[in-house]
């Protein structure tokens, strides 16, 4: 059946009204296109800005991605609020600094950083999956701490790369390893919500209980999320041991790492894919606005900040869009009755 167009005059603009099957096929393409045209200018970013200091910054949003996207798979999609993501993180960092500078090829420590981290928390998550709601939240906070106490003893000195490593020093190598880990992640996350497991882990995150008495294997689900989640927090841990000149090893198990993920995830919108993109690029930037302008106070001002988005906004940044957009077209479509009316 041929498709029915109908146009409608409104001032001197002719607008196609076409069917719900055309308008769908052609916001399916917006999407791919949308984010081909964004990786592509993320691409070109070193080529047309040649500025060390905004290839930093693209560096460190692209890093706070996957590390905020990796505690959503575990918080937003299995609803396991852990405060222990720094342990992860920590252990990539450690794994990858060690094994690089002792001579091993960075890309293989960078991928075994990723698998440690994994046998970290398969080695805790069937004990602390024992627990629940402020209970696991409080247990994975204190088996990070014991973590970054025991590195700060055992490992008190700074990490320094060596002589050589500093004169060849790339950036722009590191922002393009960031960039494709941060689009792996986010692929991750989304192949995730898309395959058969997410049903499981969603039912998992809604209500135990009622997931487990219609079959759903609650332990495995969350073991599934979590294997995901310490997997890429580990890389997001290599990658900061390959961007850093020189550190204490126990930075990177700082308990911040844990609650910039968690901001990062609330900011953008709990649960969602874009919610850590939109949630990384606002803490970044706002941050590092707000440490400049306002050295003493900036992290207080940030705090009120973040206090006001999620009051406002419960569902974060994403969900602020999904409340804003119906009342724009609402708008629009007003608009248009007015004009057709005069």
């Amino acid at each position: 059946m041929m498709r029915r167009i109908v146009m409608r005059r409104i001032g001197m603009r002719d607008v196609a009204m076409t069917s719900p099957a055309a308008l769908t096929r052609s916001r399916a393409w917006r999407g791919p296109v949308l984010m081909a045209g964004v990786i592509a200018l993320a691409a070109l970013v070193p080529v047309l800005i040649d500025k060390q200091d905004t290839l930093n910054l693209l560096f460190l949003i692209c890093l706070h991605i996957t590390l905020g996207q990796s505690w959503n798979i575990l918080a937003g999609f299995a609803g396991q609020t852990s405060l222990g993501h720094a342990a992860f993180f920590g252990i990539g960092a450690l794994v990858t600094r060690t094994l690089w500078l002792n001579g091993m090829f960075f890309p293989v420590a960078f991928l075994l950083s990723g698998l440690a981290a994994v046998a970290f928390a398969m080695l805790i998550g069937v004990p602390t999956f024992r627990l629940r709601g402020a209970y696991f939240a409080i247990g994975t906070l204190g088996i990070a701490e014991v973590l970054r106490i025991t590195v700060s003893q055992n490992l008190p000195l700074i990490s320094t790369m060596p002589a050589a490593e500093i004169a060849a020093y790339n950036l722009t190598l590191r922002y393009y390893v960031a960039l494709a880990l941060a689009l792996t992640t986010i692929g991750a996350a989304a192949l995730l919500l898309r395959s058969s497991w997410s049903l499981g882990i969603l039912a998992v995150r809604e209500d135990e209980e009622a997931a487990q008495a219609t079959g759903v294997n609650v332990l495995g689900h969350k073991l599934l999320a979590l294997f995901i989640s310490s997997f890429f927090a580990g890389l997001a841990g290599g990658l900061f041991a390959f961007q850093q000149i020189s550190y204490y090893p126990s930075a990177a198990f700082s308990p911040v790492w844990t609650f910039d993920a968690l901001l990062i995830t609330f900011i953008g919108g709990l649960g969602t894919i874009g919610g850590p993109v939109l949630g990384a690029i606002f803490f970044i930037l706002v941050r590092q606005r707000l440490a400049v302008t306002l050295v003493e106070v900036h992290q207080i001002v940030f705090g009120i900040l973040f206090i006001l988005i999620v009051l406002v906004f419960p569902g974060g940044l994403m969900g602020a869009w999904d409340r804003l957009r119906p009342r724009a077209i609402a708008e629009a479509l007003r608009s248009r009755r007015q004009l057709h009316k005069s």
